[in-house]
């Protein structure tokens, strides 16, 4: 009942935070449908940050979701459609330590094993994934991943991919998509209408 209540007023903030146009919305548009997201500017600067630079260069246009599980996230934003890995910018300090939490439909950094190793790869979570959370500075997985942001619209996109049928290929074992899901673009836009939103699913 607790957690209930705690995911509830966390998503009830995040709206709150959408509606008075504190977030930067940037649309991720790809061969499967477009997906809003909202990112926490305030809470997350140096991790939006680093997103946006990525974004305001292109890098992510032509690029695939290359790893997909559907009990538990996409992930894409570092391989082009031959599978060739993209050059990157330096490493970014891991600014999971503000507890955001890895909610479904929330969009977070992926990263190596170290914990400060996140680039431009990202993930949506298709589910609560709470063994992803911040937990302590101990270690590599109490460090967890850093949630920058949350899908305001297009849950059901990110759910047609979280389906398609994976399999191996090349360095990929297992969870690669069998029909190549391309990330045409990602952009700043202004605010999409709120037709759901995460909480929503």
């Amino acid at each position: 009942m607790i957690n209930t209540m705690k995911k509830t007023i966390f998503l009830m903030m995040a709206l709150l935070y959408s509606i008075n146009g504190l977030a930067t919305t940037v649309l991720i548009s790809t061969n499967k449908g477009d997906i809003y997201v909202d990112l926490y500017d305030e809470k997350m600067p140096n991790t939006v940050k680093n997103f946006l630079s990525y974004v305001n260069d292109g890098f992510y246009e032509g690029t695939i979701f290359h790893r997909v599980i559907s009990t538990f996230m996409i992930q894409g934003g570092g391989y082009d459609k031959n599978l060739a890995r993209k050059e990157t910018k330096a490493e970014i300090k891991n600014e999971a330590n503000a507890e955001m939490k890895n909610l479904r439909g929330t969009i977070a950094m992926a990263r190596l094993p170290t914990p400060h190793s996140a680039t431009a790869q990202f993930f949506i979570n298709v589910q609560d994934n709470p063994s992803l959370n911040h937990t302590g500075e101990q270690n590599t997985r109490t460090w967890g991943y850093a949630v920058f942001g949350h899908v305001i619209q297009g849950m059901e996109v990110v759910d047609d991919i979280r389906f398609v049928e994976t399999g191996g290929k090349q360095q990929f074992r297992k969870d690669l998509p069998l029909e190549t899901v391309e990330i045409l673009a990602v952009k700043v836009v202004e605010k999409a209408p709120l037709k759901e939103t995460a909480s929503a699913q």
